[in-house]
């Protein structure tokens, strides 16, 4: 709905690219004035440029708690105390449980675990402050049924899951409102290359691999009043990867996706 985030300031992270970019965009179409807060810093930037007046770029590795503190001043800065807090960027290790190197889980709890937690932890302060806002964590749908390989990525967006129940209860009562997205498959650079021709996205409901745009739509409803019912919860964006697959072994199942 145009304009329903009229005024609102968002700081979105790992806003470079995929869903961080596709949802700094949305949010500027709706209205926000929106940080790009990225590591990757000149890519943010673009991202930024790309919207105009109503966007900054901010280097921001969400490890490190004294960027985080950055980030929330030059929002400050240049807009105004933050509204909204996208907590989005994360990385990827595939490896089996046994075959992750240590090297590979210090990564993943760093970028995808202790940076989330350092946001809410930035933003629940802040906002609490100036009066309240809303924190949207970018989860998983591997966090409840995970997938081999990606074993550990999982459990860190598990953890996310069970931050964000507990800011919820704690930062409800001071005008805070925390939720989590938790997309399935979706067609970004972190996804790969041949993802979007995966077999697997066939076998799913919807029968195709998720859309940026469509996580960014997600994620701007969740912080917008729309939602102002909705805190410590999961909403789940996922083409039907959660509720179940088409297993072709079983008689007409082949039939079914043939008539689609």
């Amino acid at each position: 709905m145009d304009g329903e985030l009229e005024g609102r300031v968002a700081l979105i992270t790992g806003a470079a690219r995929g869903i961080g970019a596709a949802t700094a965009r949305r949010m500027a179409e709706l209205g926000a004035m929106v940080v790009c807060a990225d590591v990757l810093f000149e890519e943010a930037a673009t991202v930024a440029s790309e919207i105009g007046d109503a966007a900054i770029a901010v280097s921001l590795d969400v490890s490190k708690e004294p960027q985080w503190k950055g980030a929330f001043a030059a929002a400050r800065g240049a807009f105004g105390p933050v509204d909204v807090l996208v907590n989005n960027a994360g990385v990827m290790e595939t490896a089996s449980v046994v075959d992750t190197t240590d090297e590979q889980f210090d990564r993943l709890i760093s970028v995808n675990f202790r940076g989330p937690f350092l946001g809410i932890r930035t933003a629940g302060r802040e906002m609490t402050a100036t009066g309240g806002g809303v924190i949207v964590n970018v989860g998983s749908v591997v966090a409840t049924t995970p997938v081999e390989t990606l074993g550990v990525y999982a459990a860190t967006k598990g953890g996310i899951a069970a931050l964000t129940k507990a800011a919820a209860m704690e930062l409800g009562p001071k005008g805070v409102r925390v939720c989590v997205i938790r997309p399935g498959t979706i067609a970004t650079p972190m996804s790969g290359p041949d993802t979007a021709d995966d077999p697997f996205h066939r076998v799913l409901a919807l029968g195709r691999i998720g859309q940026a745009s469509e996580i960014a739509d997600a994620i701007a409803f969740a912080a917008s009043d729309r939602a102002s019912y909705i805190t410590g919860t999961e909403i789940t964006v996922d083409g039907g990867w959660t509720a179940g697959r088409y297993a072709l072994e079983v008689t007409g199942a082949q039939s079914v996706l043939e008539s689609t």
